[in-house]
């Protein structure tokens, strides 16, 4: 079982994982028995992570992020430590699924899931402890579509707001998400959903893309990414405040929640706020490292075999196309960190099924040596394999299935 209660406390020395040197090769030390892809999580990088999200959020409760972690096992220890409260799930399948150990569970996306509304009508304890998402009448619609107020229990439902920037010079800045943008707009929806029989209005969520998934100390761009989440914050707290005041006149809350593990500050910081999300974070991927304000521990990591010499600088790794969610960019391409200096071919990048690595130290690589990478964000290795190895000092401590590992894929 992985308890992450113990030694939940800055570090008195400079963590291993600042020397590359050592971290590395110690986890190939560990895992050297193991067949490739051996995907490991270092227990003592995800404690650092843990501690680093809290700091950062300032006393914010987190809501964890399911859909960035995909390991029950971690998911479990994290939300038995104080300043964890409830899972943001991904699907209704799996929110079902976590449903039967875990009490408060908010559907981060809307459903229309007809198979799994019907699970969901039949079990009142399900439905006690799932919140769906919404932000269209229509998918309160398919709610009563599958079964009328009468037949089934009351739904909790949330609002989805959208969070982004509409700037007059640059256009939309964040992710296409809700189409709810105004107050009142807002407002004018959660009184539809009050005068509708069968649902009940229990929260607000808002996802700042543009400032928790967009580095700020990385690339040419970063003074303009900057400027640009100064002016996002500023109109960002103003809104919501003023959708949480519209809305809080038309029903009471449960909660608010805003953020990701790149804005927890922010988050933190917003008196609207009742909670802040945030994932990625806890097991360290490297889209994380573009940051000014924190830089996670790399606390998953993931090894293949090299099994080709095309070349005398070139080495190719069975593997390695585990690609995380956004635009197909190098960013979201898992990347080599060990041994250092190999890079992906700009022809090929990271491929489902081979990955050729070029660099000074692809001369040095043999047939059957191994190749560390870091995954961008964190959710995509846990499909990829059935289970991650617990890694603490220099030895595999337990073995953590993956929902994969469970018999699970849920998208």
């Amino acid at each position: 079982m992985l308890d992450l209660t113990e030694e939940l406390r800055p570090a008195a020395v400079a963590p291993e994982w600042h020397d590359p040197g050592r971290y590395w090769p110690r986890l190939s030390a560990a895992t050297g028995h193991l067949p490739a892809p051996v995907a490991v999580i270092d227990r003592e990088a995800l404690r650092h992570n843990v501690l680093d999200l809290l700091v950062r959020a300032g006393g914010l409760p987190i809501r964890v992020a399911s859909k960035s972690v995909r390991v029950r096992a971690v998911l479990d220890a994290v939300l038995a430590l104080p300043g964890f409260r409830g899972i943001l799930a991904f699907t209704l399948d799996e929110a079902l699924w976590l449903a039967a150990d875990h009490d408060d569970i908010l559907l981060g996306y809307p459903t229309v899931d007809r198979e799994g509304l019907e699970r969901l009508f039949a079990d009142e304890e399900a439905a006690r402890r799932i919140t769906l998402m919404v932000d269209d009448p229509a998918h309160l619609d398919i709610v009563d579509s599958v079964a009328g107020p009468s037949s089934r229990p009351e739904i909790r439902v949330a609002i989805d707001v959208d969070a982004s920037l509409r700037s007059p010079l640059l256009g939309h800045i964040g992710v296409r998400r809700s189409g709810l943008f105004t107050s009142a707009e807002v407002a004018g929806f959660a009184r539809a959903i009050v005068r509708r029989d069968g649902f009940r209005l229990v929260g607000l969520q808002m996802y700042d893309a543009q400032i928790a998934g967009q580095g700020d100390n990385a690339g040419a761009d970063a003074p303009l990414i900057r400027a640009v989440q100064a002016r996002s914050r500023h109109e960002l707290l103003a809104r919501r405040a003023a959708i949480v005041e519209a809305v809080t006149r038309v029903a009471p809350l449960e909660f608010i929640n805003g953020g990701g593990t790149g804005s927890l500050e922010f988050s933190g910081s917003d008196p609207s706020l009742t909670e802040a999300s945030a994932g990625s974070g806890l097991l360290g991927g490297h889209l994380f490292d573009g940051y000014r304000s924190f830089r996670p521990a790399p606390a998953a990591a993931f090894a293949f075999d090299v099994v080709r010499r095309p070349a005398s600088d070139i080495v190719t790794v069975l593997g390695g196309g585990w690609i995380a969610s956004g635009p197909a960019v190098a960013s979201r391409q898992p990347a080599p960190v060990w041994p250092p200096g190999l890079a992906t071919l700009p022809r090929e990048a990271a491929g489902e099924v081979q990955t050729p690595l070029q660099g000074a130290a692809a001369e040095r690589l043999g047939i059957g040596d191994r190749v560390w990478f870091r995954h961008a964000k964190s959710g995509e290795p846990a499909e990829r394999v059935e289970r991650y190895h617990l890694v603490s000092g220099d030895e595999v401590i337990d073995e953590l299935p993956t929902y994969r590992g469970e018999g699970k894929a849920f998208l």
